[in-house]
């Protein structure tokens, strides 16, 4: 049985090869992950299937109509939300299985009044070099998703 990990949510995600390898992060770790609608792209997607390459099958997937309906769905988790203006950094949180891991769109990131959610619990970032604008989106979900699988023992990985 995989190991309990916090859920990936991806905001409104628009770059389907993002999406596929969330989709094999998904799989390879146990984390559920979570798309939050409008996506801007088809889940049939060519690219999403193909950076995806055999793994759907194996990831546990949730599309939400909404950040509302996500969050109605989670009534208990801790929800992260990551931003390159947060001032606590990903490796200061205490993960738990329950929590959500939420990341924004490319190119633009979360917008404030999700930021502003009365349910995110703390704002979280991954240090980069100044003048950097971001990281890569499914590259943020693995940095921060193995974080949290090392604080919590990896369960079954190994």
């Amino acid at each position: 049985m995989p190991a309990a990990l916090p859920s990936i949510a991806f905001f409104e995600p628009r770059i389907p090869e993002n999406t596929g390898n969330a989709i094999r992060l998904s799989a390879v770790t146990g984390a559920p992950l979570r798309l939050v609608e409008p996506l801007g792209f088809e889940l049939e997607d060519s690219k999403l299937r193909r950076a995806g390459l055999d793994y759907h099958d194996l990831a546990n997937v949730t599309v939400h109509a909404d950040l509302e309906a996500m969050l109605d769905a989670l009534p208990e988790a801790r929800v992260f939300a990551f931003t390159a203006r947060a001032g606590t950094t990903y490796t200061e949180v205490a993960y738990e299985p329950g929590d959500v891991l939420l990341f924004g769109p490319e190119p633009t990131g979360l917008p404030q009044e999700v930021m502003d959610h009365p349910r995110v619990t703390s704002l979280v970032r991954i240090p980069m070099l100044a003048s950097r604008r971001s990281l890569n989106l499914a590259n943020c979900a693995s940095i921060v998703i193995y974080e949290a699988a090392r604080q919590l023992g990896f369960g079954d990985m190994e």
